[in-house]
């Protein structure tokens, strides 16, 4: 599943029409007077036109608010030097390229390998990478588990040369991040190497990316508008990805998540370069997870495959890059990420409640491992909207609780667990943007849809979800069992409204700032409790 597979439609549909040109001809007869007047008039005209082309005050401004944070954004008067002088168009309204919507996606994703014992083959990758220096970032107490007892054992045998980077925080913080590259830098590895869950992961991504970006700001690329949003338009190093968890996907995706503190949210980068060069996935190492872990990265998979399976379609994405560098990781709906997002929502359905259930269930173990990874390249493409645009300020305002099964210093409400909270909210208010795709996902909760009304989609989902939430046991039945109350809906929703990349992707969402905040408002009115 390697590298990337772009797919445009025909010309006819990807390239805008241009206007027709009207050539003006001059059919001039010798000693004609008035048509030698009306050549030099219609030269003239001409010249005036190439030399000064018109200008709209608004949209020609690339600083104009209409413009200001998208980076794909062009003006909308195109240069009339670049044409050829037998060539002229007349004036033609032209359309605001921030409201151009998308013609095409890529699907991009990390090389996989699956399977029991696939972890000892990794000191192998490495002597094929020809590796000299590589960095192994891991958390504290993985590094006590058999994953990371194999993969020393298999560097070793090969005679590689490493170090370990072993204070990855659980849900990590900015500060966290920066104290991990801090490490990193002097060290200079050429291949790094990430042992664990989603937080191990992402964290080694971002410890590559300002590796390779020495002199950069730590919020050049942070997503915006929360940070500047720059492009990532160099090469990473090799990044192999192993993980202990069975969740976040983050070994096939170009995102990395963190806690921005000083906002009391979570942020995040996200391109495409920053995928792993290859996740190893063995189940093996996910049967250390407790029962709470199990249960809270599996509604990650859940949330991740019904997000990415009900986002808006590619093609109603707005702007259309001005270059494919520009293009999002999270692009929308699309043919092919939909396969991979349905396949992981049917197989967390059935595996999920077993493998929480019963550690020795090593079918059910594989099974959540497999569907993590391909919820991973369908929401990796696709993206995700509500759940995780609304989740981040819950996990980053957490009035103090803790959740059970989880070794951590510190309050904690887990990602899986803030994302799942809203989910019945979420897909009652996302229903009537397209209730096939609501219907067909809950008929992959085993619900009877041959006599329900395309109406109902949105309730016989979120009912659907309720049971299996309620089911699952040990879940929080709302954001009142997380300690928020209606005193905390304003912070909720102030920090919501920064997160673009995910919102932008939301069916139904409104468009105009007071009419998102109503919305917002009442979706965490609506999750306070079910």
């Amino acid at each position: 599943m390697g590298g990337v597979i772009r797919v445009v439609p025909s010309v006819s549909q990807a390239t805008p029409q241009r206007p027709v040109p009207l050539l003006v001809r001059s059919q001039t007869r010798t000693g004609s007077n008035n048509v030698k007047k009306a050549v030099r008039a219609v030269n003239l005209l001409r010249t005036v036109q190439y030399t000064h082309p018109p200008s709209c005050p608004c949209h020609a401004n690339p600083g104009h608010h209409h413009n200001r944070g998208r980076l794909s954004a062009a003006p909308a008067v195109s240069r009339f030097a670049d044409r050829t002088m037998s060539r002229r168009s007349y004036a033609t309204p032209q359309q605001d390229p921030a409201q151009l919507k998308e013609y095409a996606f890529e699907m991009a994703a990390s090389s996989v390998r699956f399977g029991p014992g696939a972890t000892q083959e990794v000191g192998m990758d490495l002597t094929n990478m020809r590796a000299k220096r590589v960095c192994v970032v891991t958390d504290e107490t993985v590094d006590k588990l058999d994953a990371m007892a194999q993969v020393r054992d298999a560097l070793t045998r090969e005679g590689i040369d490493f170090r370990v980077f072993n204070k990855t925080k659980v849900e990590p913080k900015d500060y966290s991040i920066k104290e991990a590259i801090a490490w990193a830098k002097p060290y200079d590895p050429d291949v790094f190497l990430a042992v664990g869950g989603g937080s191990v992961i992402d964290t080694a991504k971002l410890m590559n990316l300002y590796t390779c970006y020495p002199e950069a700001d730590f919020m050049d690329f942070v997503n915006a508008p929360l940070g500047k949003g720059l492009p990532i338009d160099r090469k990473m190093r090799p990044l192999i990805a192993i993980p202990t968890t069975a969740g976040t996907g983050s070994e096939t995706t170009g995102t990395a998540i963190f806690d921005l503190a000083s906002r009391r949210t979570k942020t995040g980068i996200a391109h495409r370069n920053l995928k792993p060069a290859l996740g190893i996935c063995d189940p093996l190492n996910t049967r250390t997870m407790p029962s709470a872990v199990k249960a809270s990265s599996g509604l990650d998979v859940l949330c991740h495959s019904l997000e990415s399976w009900t986002a808006i379609p590619f093609n109603e994405r707005v702007p259309r890059p001005t270059n494919p560098l520009l293009r999002p990781a999270y692009q929308g709906a699309n043919p092919i990420s939909d396969i991979f997002s349905l396949s992981a929502l049917r197989a967390t359905v059935k595996y999920l409640p077993r493998s929480v259930r019963d550690p020795d269930d090593m079918e059910a173990q594989s099974e959540m491992l497999l569907a993590a990874t391909l919820a991973g390249v369908g929401f990796g493409n696709a993206g995700v909207h509500l759940c995780h645009g609304m989740s981040y300020p819950i996990s980053g305002q957490n009035p103090g609780y803790e959740h059970a099964g989880y070794e951590v210093s510190s309050p904690i409400i887990p990602h899986g667990v803030s994302v799942a909270v809203t989910a019945p909210a979420v897909f009652r208010f996302t229903g009537p943007s397209n209730p096939e795709r609501h219907l067909a996902a809950a008929e992959a909760f085993g619900v009877d849809i041959s006599n329900v009304k395309r109406e109902s989609a949105g309730e016989v989902l979120a009912e659907a979800l309720e049971r299996f939430l309620s089911d699952l046991g040990d879940q929080p039945a709302g954001l009142k069992a997380l300690g928020f109350g209606s005193q905390h809906i304003e912070e909720l929703v102030e920090g919501t409204i920064p997160q673009d990349r995910v919102l932008m992707l939301a069916p139904g969402l409104a468009k105009e700032l007071e009419q998102e905040r109503d919305q917002l408002r009442k979706l965490f009115e609506d999750s306070m409790e079910y």
